[in-house]
């Protein structure tokens, strides 16, 4: 049963910061590689940054030194955070919170950057 459900998004200005949020209910994430994906309109899904169960990060080129994904693992449960500073219009998607080696998703949330 997929149990992860994201929060944060909306519309910000360009130079602008927003922080993403997701919660993972349940002890199978808590050994799981989680992760944030992205899908602008017309384009395919793509990796936005991937942290493992002990912390170690991957970040897609484009959001290098911009994005820092976080996790903090509770009992059951995990929060996964995407700090997400000095955005630009191209940042413009809906961003999904991943196990995706459980191949679980979230419901997505929309990230909206204007110019």
């Amino acid at each position: 049963q997929v149990q992860l459900v994201e929060s944060g998004g909306g519309l910000v200005q360009a130079g602008g910061s927003l922080r993403l949020s997701c919660t993972a209910s349940g002890s199978i994430y808590i050994r799981n590689l989680l992760g944030w994906y992205r899908q602008a309109p017309g384009k395919q899904r793509e990796l936005v940054a991937h942290i493992s169960s002990g912390g170690s990060t991957n970040y897609a080129d484009a959001v290098k030194g911009r994005f820092t994904i976080s996790r903090d693992n509770a009992k059951n449960t995990v929060t996964l955070t995407l700090q997400m500073n000095s955005l630009k219009p191209e940042d413009t998607a809906v961003y999904y919170c991943a196990a995706p080696l459980l191949r679980h998703w979230g419901q997505g949330t929309q990230v909206t950057v204007s110019s």
